[in-house]
């Protein structure tokens, strides 16, 4: 009997404990260019110390007036943070509340309120669970303990957790205190400065769903309580406030007049600033100005000046300054738009926090200048694809920013600024990149907008499907629905067709000259979820809240014309002749109007395709993973051993081994071993954020963030081989292919990501290695040993290792030339050359116990020259090695021969019996010293000496070195002449070196033994 339902899934449940591959790191990458940042404060008195939250990202401080950020809340939580506040009689506490009060398209909510109580270095849950939205906190300035919180709740649903609420704990217990009705929460809430037993708050009714954002309505007011919050009394009904409905309010209180008041008001009609005298108890409008208002739902919020009570500032896409008390203003920029929060300090209104779009940034006179925010790693991505550049390079949309393409490894030690640049497309793109060529990009934007970068000519072309504007209208007017996050995609068959979607399947072959439409609507096509969106005061049009869209879509890689489409509002549909004819594919039993918000058709079966959903936005948290076997006529959910309220945003297959899974999920990584059936966390040393989208490529998986930028683990091969591991104690794996690059990785910058490491990178468990000899060693073809590492070891190619998972990085490198403690050489390597391409030999010993692996070194694809000419580099590099070897060990003799030599001086100087043997020791001293100068300069004791005194033999031959081994050219004929002759030049004086120890030393010696005297002259040889 076939049945066209959802399947549970019945496969043998095949687990790893995280120990058996917790070796593995994600890095990341960057940019450091920071994401939104909605609440923000400094620390009175503390002029340096800043913190801000960001919205997806954790917590960060600065202790250098945000010149670099660290992140202080990983390991304890993350995600997006709504409110922090710092108290005021003890600085060492600071509470946290999640979930932003910015409730755009891609808002994300919190896990409730955390405490520290020692700056920031550990904290704690501190209650409020199932508050999701914290907005804003206040601190009791003489009892830390006292604390509330304005709560704006579920934005997706009506929610009794709503309101203000009151800690006298500490944070272990709460009472609600405030509450106007289950759909308004508390957006603001300020403390009176100088009397904590008032307090200001205003309760917002917002409503955020898949297709529309309502600001304003029944409960949006703004409150007041002269009793320590104990009772609460509205005040926006006073006289002078605005009537009818009342959307978003912002408030604020002069800490130089507590009496004066201002509120900024959402209103139809009336909308503006307004301003008490009386403490609430009358108001007047003021200001009426849109700039200080648009978009109020995203913005409205007001602050006063510590100092002076004329001074005062609203926040909107530029931040105001009035110096009247809010008549007029004058406007500003910090360095990123968008601004969400401000602290001012209470003894310096100059030194100020701003926090916006593009995180936070700090000012010490009053926004003349501001920090940067080019130092923050929390980026928010939507999707991320790879192109077939090499190294291959990453391409995503940065939320309130530009797109960005930036190298997944450089030839550097790090990844900065310098490596990143803008490509196709806007802030909330997917990206296409020519599989033929990837200097040509197609990337989206809002609104439809889709253009064709070409970075070799630094062209760019609108391409868009139908290039109406739509800005400010609902869907219900558009020919073709586009969404604000737009599908675009390649052919994985013919690299001359792109796909991109509406409600419709487009395709162009022509590079987005023209465009076909190749699919019905694929979508429910609801009239009643198709109308602007905004109200009840304002409207807001972006194309965000477009629904009834195709989100999701992708061509199978197996099978030519298999396409796949996923909407927003719930439909699965399959094509299997090119988009002739679809089918609604929709799994039965799936919740109705689930986002499908990634399709996976399966690398390794046509038939197979899983798809990961979304209703967070109706208040469903739950994770959806289905996968289908049979082009969709029945589906199997998937999400066994997913946290109930992790939902799933994203889940790709891993293109090397059948039914490795990966899912990103608004909480985290998972992983699943055995196609779904189970999954476990994947997290490792990845922040808590939300995962948008993952990428694989080359054995690396990408992880785009919403909030902590972009992030990649680099060797999924280790994942590949667990299974054979697993029954082991002791394994070494396989080493992935190693290209023969330069750089290398510098981890724990503040400022730029980690870059790929160059080397060899190489995994091993060991079990029980307390008090065994554990030996890695790497070996040519030849079975000659390159490198060996040993855990007894004291100093040189030490080897770490512990219980279970070990890693460690080859340079690719053996042993190079002697340098002499404290030689000072002008731009010369004595390093070994980097191994030439082929294939080595890895050998882990564990005692008496051998494991060995085979490994491939490739070469760099951008190399200039072939595996022949690397070789040539090689031998080169080695001869060149081999000679200065020789020379410095040669000096290193000499130095102890002199030092026996003049001691024996300094002993007999006096005695007249053997006056000349003094003098043989002196003259051979002497001898022995102009070698040493021939070969290396001794004068030179510091790195700038050498432009005093002149390079010798040495050091000019191991610049050769230098020179050769800048890249991977084999020598020219110059360079092999250059060698030839100080080859020769010091093969001569190492002539006259060893004529002098089988000569005159030898003579020195037997003279000496003659004459019986109380002095053990011996040459020593310290090889």
């Amino acid at each position: 009997m076939l049945f066209f339902g959802i399947i549970p899934l019945t496969t043998n449940a095949q687990t790893y404990d995280e120990a058996a591959y917790d070796a593995l790191e994600y890095r990341l990458i960057g940019p450091f260019r920071g994401g939104r940042s909605a609440a923000v404060t400094g620390v009175p008195s503390k002029p340096n110390l800043f913190y801000f939250g960001a919205t997806g990202g954790g917590i960060w401080e600065t202790k250098n007036g945000g010149r670099t950020w660290k992140n202080i809340s990983d390991g304890y939580f993350g995600g997006s943070i709504g409110a922090i506040e710092v108290a005021e009689s003890d600085p060492n506490v600071i509470y946290v509340g999640g979930g932003e009060k910015t409730v755009r398209g891609n808002v994300s909510s919190g896990y409730g309120m955390w405490k520290s109580e020692d700056a920031g270095k550990t904290w704690k849950a501190s209650g409020l669970p199932k508050s999701r939205h914290i907005s804003r906190i206040a601190i009791h300035p003489k009892d830390y303990n006292t604390v509330y919180a304005a709560v704006l709740g579920n934005i997706y649903k009506s929610s009794e957790e709503r309101g203000v609420y009151k800690s006298t704990d500490g944070g272990k217990t709460w009472q609600k205190k405030l509450f106007a009705n289950s759909d308004a929460g508390a957006v603001d809430l300020i403390m009176d400065p100088n009397n904590p037993r008032i307090l200001y708050a205003s309760t917002w009714n917002v409503r955020r769903t898949p297709y529309s954002l309502s600001s304003g309505g029944e409960g949006s007011a703004l409150w007041k309580s002269t009793d320590s919050g104990e009772t609460w009394k509205e005040i926006s009904k006073n006289k002078g406030f605005p009537g009818d409905t009342l959307g978003i309010i912002g408030v604020t209180v002069s800490p130089a007049n507590s009496d004066r008041v201002w509120a900024i008001v959402e209103h139809k009609e009336k909308g503006g600033v307004y301003r008490s005298e009386d403490g609430g108890e009358t108001w007047n409008n003021i200001n009426s100005d849109r700039n200080l208002r648009q978009r109020a739902w995203y913005y409205t919020r007001i602050y006063a000046d510590t100092h002076d009570e004329d001074v005062m500032y609203v926040l909107n896409v530029r931040y105001h300054k009035s110096t009247d008390g809010g008549k007029t203003y004058e406007t500003y920029n910090a360095p990123h738009g968008d601004h969400h929060d401000l602290w001012i300090a209470p003894e310096d209104p100059k030194r100020m926090i701003i926090g916006d779009d593009g995180g936070a940034q700090v000012t010490y006179d009053g926004g003349e200048t501001w920090s940067t925010y080019h130092n923050q790693p929390t980026s928010q991505f939507y999707r991320v694809t790879t192109d077939n550049a090499f190294p291959y390079r990453i391409y995503a949309a940065q939320q309130d920013n530009s797109t960005v393409r930036i190298p997944h490894r450089t030839e550097g030690y790090n990844i900065d600024e310098d490596d990143w640049e803008s490509t196709a497309g806007g802030e909330s793109a997917h990206i296409a990149v020519d599989p033929e060529n990837p200097n040509i990009v197609y990337g989206g934007s809002y609104d439809g907008f889709l253009t064709r970068y070409n970075h070799e000519k630094n062209t760019v072309r609108s391409i868009s499907v139908w290039p109406d504007n739509p800005m400010g209208h609902g869907a219900e007017h558009m020919k073709y629905r586009f969404q604000w996050n737009f599908p675009i995609f390649f052919s994985p068959h013919d690299p001359n067709k792109l796909y991109t979607a509406s409600n419709h399947l487009h395709v162009t072959t022509n590079e987005g000259e023209s465009w076909e439409v190749i699919s019905p609507d694929l979508t429910r096509d609801d009239p009643d979820k198709q109308k602007s969106s905004g109200g009840p005061i304002t409207q807001d049009n972006t194309s965000v809240e477009y629904y009834c869209t195709i989100f999701a879509a992708a061509e199978s890689p197996v099978t030519p014309g298999l396409l796949w489409t996923g909407s927003d509002d719930g439909l699965v549909h399959v094509s299997r002749d090119g988009g002739e004819n679809w089918e609604n594919v929709t799994p039965k039993g799936m919740p109705e109007w689930m986002m499908i918000n990634s399709i996976e058709p399966s690398v390794f079966d046509p038939a197979t395709c899983y798809i990961a959903g979304t209703k967070y936005k109706t208040g469903d948290f739950a994770p959806y993973l289905y996968k289908t076997s049979d082009y969709g006529k029945t589906w199997k959910k998937i999400t066994n051993g997913i946290a109930s309220e992790h939902f799933t945003r994203v889940v790709r297959e891993g293109p090397k081994q059948k039914g490795l899974l990966y899912a990103g999920t608004e909480t985290g990584m998972y992983i699943s071993f055995n196609d779904g059936a189970n999954w476990q966390p994947f997290q490792l040393n990845l922040p808590i954020v939300p995962i948008t989208d993952l990428a694989l490529r080359d054995n690396n998986l990408i992880v785009a963030t919403q909030g902590r930028s972009l992030w990649i683990l680099d060797d999924l091969t280790v994942i590949h081989q667990l299974s054979e591991a697993k029954n082991n104690e002791n394994y070494l794996f396989k080493p992935k292919d190693t290209y023969r690059m330069g750089g290398g990785s510098r981890s724990g910058s503040l400022t730029s990501g980690t870059n790929h490491p160059s080397g060899m990178m190489t995994y091993f468990k060991v079990s029980n290695p307390e008090d065994k000899e554990i030996k890695l060693s790497y070996l040519n073809r030849a079975n000659d040993t390159i490198s060996s590492f040993s855990n007894k070891n004291k100093k040189e190619n030490k080897l770490t290792v512990k219980e279970g998972m070990n890693y460690h990085n080859w340079d690719m490198r053996g042993e190079g030339a002697e340098r002499l403690d404290g030689m000072i050489l002008w731009w010369a390597s004595t390093s070994a050359p980097q191994a030439v391409p082929g294939e080595y030999k890895v050998v882990l010993e564990v005692d008496d116990e051998v494991y060995t692996q085979m490994a491939t070194l490739l070469p760099d694809a951008n190399a200039e020259t072939d595996v022949a000419g690397m070789q040539r580099q090689f031998d080169f590099i080695t001869d060149v090695n081999k000679t200065v070897d020789k020379a410095h060990k040669s000096i290193k003799k000499i130095r102890n021969i002199n030092k026996q030599l003049t001691s024996f001086q300094e002993q007999y100087e006096d005695n007249e019996a053997v006056e000349a043997l003094v003098e043989k020791a002196e003259s051979l001293s002497e001898s022995l010293s102009e070698i040493e100068k021939a070969l290396y300069q001794t004068k030179n004791r510091s790195g700038q000496d050498p432009l005093n005194f002149p390079i010798k033999l040495t050091n000019k031959l191991a610049h050769l070195n230098s020179l050769v081994s800048m890249d991977d050219f084999p020598p020219t004929q110059q360079d092999i002449a250059v060698k030839n002759e100080l080859t020769a030049k010091i093969e001569a004086e190492l002539t006259k070196f060893d004529k002098i120890l089988s000569e005159e030393i030898q003579a020195f010696n037997a003279e000496f033994n003659a004459m019986n005297l109380n002095y053990l002259f011996v040459e020593e040889d310290q090889d």
